[in-house]
C-alpha cells in the first residue's frame, strides 16, 4: 500500500464522507487513491472554492470538511479560506501535492513553499516527509483540528512520499481522538464566585459568540437562560446559538449590530462574554473607552484568556469549554436554588427592543435590500441554514432574519472574504442533506466565485440563490459616500449581465430576475417553494444605506440610526 492510498484509507477509518477537490499533476496519486473508496469527490470550480467548501461542510455539521489540491498555485488558491477558517476557529484539513523532495527549494514548476506561505494563516502546517506515519500524520490532524481553539490544518505532501510504499495499522481513531480531551472544568468555589458576581448584578448581559456555535453547546446557554432569563445579544458569529424569538434575546452588536443591542452594552453592569474574540469592529470595548462594567469571560483559547485578563482585568474568567462550564453552573444553581433579581432590567430590555426597531426607506421607488430580507424572514424555518456573501446583504441578513438553530448561519466573520456565500453553500449542502440550503449574496460577492454556479447546476444540488444586485459594491459604496462626498472610485459595478440567464445556463431549472416591487413577492415565494437549484435576482437599490452603523473608531453611543430609525 502506497501513501497515497494510505491517506485515502485513513480518511475512510476517520468516517469522511465527502471531499472537495481540484486535482493536479502532483496530486494524482492521492486522488486515484481516493477513487477507489467510496467517498464522494466533488470538484469546485477553482481551488478557493474548493476550500471555502470544505469549510461550509465544517461550519453547517460536527464532520470535518477535506480539501485535496495540487501544488503550486493550487494551494495557494486555498489560502484566503485557509485564514478565514483560522480567523473563524473553523477546523478543516487541506492536502496538496508537493514536487518530490529533491526538487523542493529550487525553481521546479508549480513549487511553492507552503509552510513559509501559510504559517501565520493556519493552526499548523505539516510537511510530510519520509520520516513521517501517513496514517499518524492523518489522523491527529483531524482531531487537531477540533480540539481546543479549532481551526485548519494544511498537510504538504511530496509527489514522492505520495509514491513510496508505507505501513498502514489501522489505528483505532480513538486513541488520537482521546489526545485532545478537553477535562476542566468549574470548581464549587469558582461557580460560587461567578454566581455572587451575577447575583450582584442589577442589569447582566450575556455575550455569545461563534465560541457556542454547537448544538450541545447553544442546549446548554438555552437552559441557562430558561432559568435565569439575563438580556443576551451576540457576535455574527453567535446567529442561531440563543432562541432568538426570546423577549431576551436582543440580537447582534458591534457596527452594524441593531439598535437595541448597541444599546443595552451601554447599560449593563456585568457583562458576561462566552467564546468571542472581542473583536465587533468597534474602538469601544467593555472594560475600556467608557463602557465600565464588570466582565466574566469563558473561551477555551488561552492567549486570548490572557489577553483579556491583563488588559481588562475580568472579575471572573475561566479557560475551557464554554458547554463544560455552563453545566457546571447550571448543576450548581440548581442543587443551591439559585435565582436572580433583575426584573427591572429585563423590563428595561423589552423596551429597548419595541422602541429601537429596524427599518429602512419604505418610500423608495427602488427595491430596497433590507425590503427583500424582511420578506425573506418569512420563508425561514428551523430546517433552514443560510450561507452570505460579503457585504451589506451580509449585514441586513443578520439584522433581520430569524435563526432557529445553531451552525445555522454560515458567514465569514473575521476575515470576510467576498465570494464566500456559493462554494459555502455547496459544503452545507453535503454536510446536511436534510436542510434546506440558502445562499444569500451581493452582486459583487457572487462574481468573485460565480464558477460556482456550474458546480451546483453541474450536480443538481438543492440550493436556493437569492442575488441581490444593486450594480456596486454597496458597504464600500456606503464608506465613500461618507468619506469621500460619494465618489464612487471602483464600486460600481452598472451592467446589463442578466444573472438568471447565466443560472439558467448553468443548469438552474428556476432562474428568475424581478425588477419591480410587484412581482418581488411572487418571485420570492416560487423560488423558495422550487425543487432543486433556485435562482432569484433581485434588482436593488444602489444607493441604499445601511443603518445602524458605527463610524470607525468611535463607540456605541456615537451610532448612527440613520432617518428612517430616528426616533
Amino acid at each position: 500500500m502506497n501513501n497515497a492510498q494510505i491517506l485515502a484509507k485513513s480518511l475512510v477509518d476517520l468516517g469522511v464522507e465527502h471531499i472537495f477537490g481540484f486535482s493536479g499533476a502532483t496530486i494524482l496519486p492521492v486522488f486515484h487513491a481516493l477513487a477507489e473508496t467510496a467517498m464522494n469527490i466533488t470538484v469546485c470550480a477553482n481551488e478557493q472554492s474548493c476550500a471555502i467548501a470544505a469549510e461550509g461542510y465544517s461550519r453547517a455539521d460536527d464532520k470535518i470538511g477535506i480539501a485535496v489540491v495540487t501544488s503550486g498555485p493550487a494551494i495557494t488558491n486555498t489560502l484566503t479560506a485557509v485564514a478565514d477558517a483560522h480567523a473563524d476557529s473553523i477546523p478543516m484539513l487541506v492536502f496538496a501535492g508537493q514536487v518530490a523532495q529533491t526538487k523542493m527549494g529550487t525553481d521546479e514548476f508549480q513549487h511553492i513553499d507552503v509552510q513559509g506561505v501559510f504559517a501565520n494563516a493556519v493552526k499548523k502546517v505539516v510537511v510530510i516527509n519520509e520520516l513521517h506515519k501517513v496514517e499518524e500524520v492523518v489522523k491527529d490532524a483531524y482531531y487537531y483540528a477540533k480540539s481546543g481553539k479549532p481551526g485548519p490544518v494544511v498537510i504538504d505532501f511530496p509527489f514522492d512520499i505520495q509514491q513510496a510504499e508505507g505501513q498502514y495499522e489501522g489505528i483505532a481513531t480513538e486513541r488520537f481522538a482521546q489526545k485532545y480531551d478537553e477535562e476542566r472544568h468549574l470548581g464549587e468555589n469558582q461557580c460560587r464566585q461567578f454566581f455572587d458576581a451575577l447575583k450582584n448584578a442589577k442589569r447582566p448581559l450575556l455575550y455569545i459568540g461563534g465560541g457556542l456555535n454547537s448544538q450541545a453547546a447553544s442546549d446548554r446557554i438555552r437552559a441557562f437562560n430558561r432559568r435565569f432569563a439575563v438580556p443576551s445579544i451576540n457576535s455574527l458569529m453567535g446567529k442561531g446559538i440563543l432562541d432568538e424569538t426570546a423577549y431576551w434575546s436582543l440580537g447582534m452588536l458591534g457596527m452594524y449590530g441593531v439598535p437595541c443591542a448597541n444599546k443595552a452594552i451601554q447599560e449593563t453592569d456585568l457583562f458576561v462574554a462566552f467564546g468571542v474574540r472581542w473583536d465587533d469592529r468597534v474602538s469601544q470595548k467593555v472594560g475600556e473607552s467608557g463602557l465600565k462594567a464588570d466582565i466574566a469571560y469563558f473561551d477555551i483559547n488561552p492567549e486570548k484568556v490572557q489577553e483579556v485578563r491583563f488588559a481588562r482585568n475580568p472579575k471572573f474568567s475561566f479557560i475551557g469549554k464554554a458547554e463544560t462550564a455552563l453545566d457546571d453552573l447550571l448543576n450548581y444553581a440548581v442543587k443551591n436554588d439559585i435565582h436572580l433579581d433583575i426584573g427591572a432590567w429585563q423590563e428595561r430590555v423589552k423596551g429597548l427592543k419595541k422602541k429601537y426597531r429596524l427599518n429602512y426607506n419604505r418610500k423608495s421607488k427602488a427595491i430596497q435590500q433590507a425590503e427583500v430580507i424582511e420578506m425573506l424572514a418569512d420563508f425561514i424555518t428551523d430546517a433552514t441554514k443560510v450561507t452570505t456573501g460579503v457585504g451589506n446583504h451580509q449585514m441586513l441578513a443578520a439584522q433581520y432574519l430569524t435563526l432557529f438553530k445553531p451552525k445555522s448561519f454560515l458567514t465569514a466573520g473575521g476575515f470576510g472574504p467576498m465570494g464566500f456565500a456559493l462554494p459555502a453553500a455547496i459544503g452545507a449542502c453535503l454536510a446536511s442533506p436534510n436542510s434546506s440550503i440558502l445562499a444569500i449574496d451581493g452582486d459583487g460577492s457572487l462574481l468573485m466565485n460565480l464558477g460556482e454556479l456550474y458546480t451546483i447546476g453541474r450536480y443538481q444540488l438543492p440550493i436556493k440563490i437569492l442575488l441581490l444586485n444593486n450594480c456596486g459594491d454597496g458597504m464600500v459604496r456606503n464608506l465613500q459616500d461618507v468619506l469621500y462626498d460619494g465618489n464612487h472610485v471602483a464600486t460600481d459595478k452598472d451592467s446589463k449581465v442578466d444573472f438568471s440567464t447565466v443560472a439558467r445556463d448553468m443548469g438552474f431549472p428556476f432562474a428568475q430576475r424581478v425588477m419591480e416591487r410587484k412581482d418581488l413577492k411572487k418571485g420570492m415565494a416560487d423560488c423558495m417553494s422550487a425543487v432543486g437549484p433556485a435562482f432569484l435576482e433581485v434588482q436593488c437599490d444602489v444607493n441604499e444605506m445601511l443603518y445602524p452603523r458605527i463610524p470607525a473608531g468611535m463607540g456605541y453611543k456615537d451610532m448612527i440610526l440613520g432617518p428612517y430609525m430616528e426616533l
